[in-house]
């Protein structure tokens, strides 16, 4: 079989993404993967050096960048690199992506016009983008990410809603389950409570599941309650969990996946993953962070790329 081909961005280079992408591609081995790097040329020629896999670097600049030390430079630098590793999807030379974590606000500062990185690779690629995790006790898809909380409702469309269900249960089949068992939290306390703290899982969301079913060999039952959605996914009850917006997935996930939890986007023509985690500006450099996140993004990323 081809050697899967790898495109990684470093992230803002003085974040958590350059030590630990250089950490994993030192002291782990990847077998029939090439990697194609890009970010600060300083940086790349240490990483190169110090590779025990199969690395073609592509330096964007010709200065350092401090660990710890964001500035508005490195914040170019980040969204240069997401610029480079996109192409090199659409060029043919790479199969999929990783990315090193990026600062929005600094970014932002810089002309950067998108909430997240989901939203940078769908209008780069095309396609209609999930969020989703993967971690060693949950697996999640967010059916909204990026939205303030209030506007969550009016954003929880049927599309939107029934693109979330799909692809809980095509991540699952992807990573090997076969019938999975998908649950789906529904948007209100208690999940509405049969119309007493909520109407949309009574009058929309529910019904918009049982069109649903006949779809895929998936077992989906009808809206459960957030608070304990993700206890019986724990439980071994269910294989992913639809989360309706970002913080009720999130803070249940990262609990319990933070350090192994891995963030990839589905829906586009080319996989995206990174780790489960922001810059780390405060412990960048100081050698204390873990790289098992960065090393599950890029197992994942050669699993389904």
């Amino acid at each position: 079989m081809a050697a899967r081909r790898i495109a990684v961005s470093c992230g803002d280079p003085s974040g958590l993404g350059p030590e630990l992408i250089e950490r994993c591609l030192g002291e782990r081995s990847y077998e029939d993967v090439e990697f194609f790097v890009f970010g600060p040329g300083p940086w790349l020629d240490r990483l190169k050096v110090g590779s025990r896999n199969s690395v073609s670097v592509f330096p964007l600049c010709d200065v350092s960048f401090d660990a710890g030390r964001p500035t508005s430079a490195g914040a170019r630098v980040a969204v240069e690199a997401m610029e480079a590793v996109a192409q090199a999807c659409l060029d043919g030379s790479c199969d999929a992506v990783v990315t090193g974590p990026i600062s929005k606000e600094l970014c932002a500062g810089v002309g950067y016009a998108f909430p997240g990185q989901t939203e940078f690779f769908a209008a780069r690629w095309g396609g209609e983008p999930t969020m989703a995790f993967v971690g060693d006790r949950l697996k999640l898809c967010l059916a909204t990410w990026h939205v303030p909380l209030a506007e969550v409702p009016a954003t929880l469309t049927r599309q939107v809603f029934s693109r979330s269900v799909r692809a809980a249960a095509g991540l699952a089949s992807r990573l090997g389950i076969a019938a999975p068992r998908v649950i789906v939290c529904g948007l209100n306390p208690h999940a509405g409570e049969g119309g007493l703290l909520g109407s949309e899982e009574r009058d929309l969301l529910n019904p918009w599941l049982e069109t649903l079913r006949g779809e895929f060999d998936s077992k989906i039952e009808g809206c459960v309650p957030g608070d304990t959605a993700f206890a019986r996914a724990m439980r071994g009850e269910a294989d992913v969990v639809v989360a309706m917006y970002h913080d009720q997935g999130l803070a249940p996930f990262k609990a319990v996946d933070f350090e192994s939890g891995v963030n990839v986007t589905l829906g586009l023509p080319y996989v995206r993953t990174s780790p489960d985690h922001g810059t780390g500006f405060e412990i960048a450099g100081k050698g204390s962070a873990h790289s098992e996140s960065m090393d599950r993004a890029i197992r994942l990323a050669v699993q389904l790329g």
